[in-house]
């Protein structure tokens, strides 16, 4: 494939390596992929979670037709069938931990268990993680309920079904590091499945580059304002991560990056990537960690340090969230299929693959980012440490003025040091390592240099 890039001729003469445009390529295989994602077969995995009468956290572990447990083990049951395509590179588990009673959500002590897939990376030196999540417990109107039916079709079938279709297509192409597909459990009791995962992850030093939450993003219309947009997709990321440390947050008021963290680099990276592979989907990036004095299981990621962001539906819909089963004043109330958008959820699957894969075949980050500010000029010179591991095509200097939400300017290089037009007083700056075909890795915030 050509690498097609527009190159001005009045742009500066003496910047010879220097092209003052994005490069965008859309890779082939990726395209396949999103054809790959079917609106029915998602209808399809929705509809048998919700044949498992509840999924509540509490609900029966014995059970091979209701409850938690049976729904675990047709989860596993699903991922195993995948293996068998991937050349042995996909395995699965359920890990099982337990939780104490905590006096609120948790009556006495229990057994949970996250239904994980792997899916190995080809390349042995590159211990980069990639981790996708939907929560797989339902709940009805009394959280501690655990045996009234609780369809959980959205909440979160939807993300769940999102999950196993990437792992589906994932599992058949192969991808330098290693992407986990996970189904966690005790979210409406607490997020304890994903704090597991999480606290797991620190104690095993897991270099997670993304971590992807999607919950609750099959539902078109909202409650009470009868809103109805399939068009566009929150994405929340957090502002201040919440392990900075001292020089962290002395460096982030000193560079006025408050709008710049990891996971909000992550967001505005979904943001591009799925306005170039996902027609008709607009992210609508949310600057704040989750909905508002709410969470979900990307926030223990965060918690422990790890970049982590979460996918859900623009306009949500209380009729048929966390509600019993009932008709009210020929209101049907309860989470069910039927008030879904299945076309809605295979557009925001669409871009969870084109994000996951683009990252998975990227090359590493550049290190030591940073900008000089030795003189006094009108333009800006930004100095990195050449990433390693795969062979870089060149990388992307990414520009914004400090008032915009997304990035605008795109200055593609070839050396690891540029000078630009651009004024660091006026301008935010990044700098992402780029391949021939167009994958980018996530965008690094440079830090002052003397």
């Amino acid at each position: 494939m050509k690498l097609h890039t527009i190159c001005s001729l009045f742009a500066f003469l003496f910047f010879s390596q220097i092209c003052f445009s994005q490069i965008t390529v859309d890779d082939l295989e990726i395209k396949k992929m999103i054809t790959e994602v079917k609106a029915e077969s998602l209808e399809n995995t929705v509809k048998k979670l919700v044949s498992f009468g509840t999924r509540h956290t509490l609900s029966d572990t014995k059970s091979k037709t209701r409850g938690i447990g049976a729904a675990q083990q047709w989860v596993k049951s699903e991922f195993d069938k995948y293996a068998l395509e991937s050349n042995g590179r996909l395995t699965s588990k359920i890990d099982y931990f337990t939780i104490k009673a905590d006096g609120r959500r948790i009556a006495v002590d229990s057994q949970l268990g996250n239904v994980m897939a792997t899916l190995k990376g080809t390349d042995s030196t590159d211990d980069r993680v990639l981790i996708i999540s939907g929560h797989l417990d339902s709940r009805v109107t009394d959280v501690m309920d655990a045996k009234s039916d609780a369809p959980g079709a959205n909440d979160d079938g939807s993300g769940v079904a999102a999950m196993m279709e990437l792992a589906k297509i994932m599992s058949k192409r192969s991808f330098p590091y290693t992407i986990h597909f996970v189904a966690v459990t005790g979210e409406e009791q607490g997020l304890y499945g994903s704090r597991h995962l999480a606290e797991l992850a620190k104690e095993e030093n897991w270099n997670i580059v993304a971590m992807l939450n999607n919950d609750m993003i099959g539902n078109s219309l909202s409650s009470g304002t009868n809103l109805r947009d399939n068009t566009k997709v929150r994405v929340f990321s957090e502002a201040t991560p919440y392990l900075e440390t001292e020089e962290e947050g002395k460096m982030r008021k000193l560079t006025n990056r408050d709008n710049d963290s990891p996971s909000r680099l992550l967001a505005r990276y979904i943001k591009t990537t799925t306005d170039q592979y996902v027609d008709q989907l607009e992210v609508n990036l949310v600057y704040r960690n989750d909905r508002f004095l709410r969470g979900g299981d990307h926030t223990p990621f965060s918690q422990n340090g790890f970049t982590a962001i979460r996918f859900c539906e623009m306009n949500e819909n209380y009729d048929h969230q966390h509600q019993d089963l009932r008709t009210e004043n020929a209101i049907k109330y309860g989470d069910l299929p039927e008030f879904m958008d299945f076309e809605y959820l295979r557009k925001i699957a669409a871009s969870n693959l084109a994000t996951l894969a683009n990252l998975a075949w990227a090359p590493k980050a550049p290190t030591n980012v940073g900008v000089e500010v030795k003189d006094l000029t009108n333009f800006s010179t930004l100095v990195w440490k050449a990433a390693e591991n795969k062979k870089v095509y060149g990388y992307q200097i990414l520009v914004r003025e400090t008032s915009a939400t997304n990035w605008e300017i795109t200055v593609f290089v070839t050396d690891s040091k540029a000078t630009i037009p651009y004024s660091k007083d006026n301008f935010h700056f990044a700098v992402q390592a780029i391949d021939e075909l167009g994958h980018a890795s996530l965008p690094v915030f440079p830090i002052p240099i003397r």
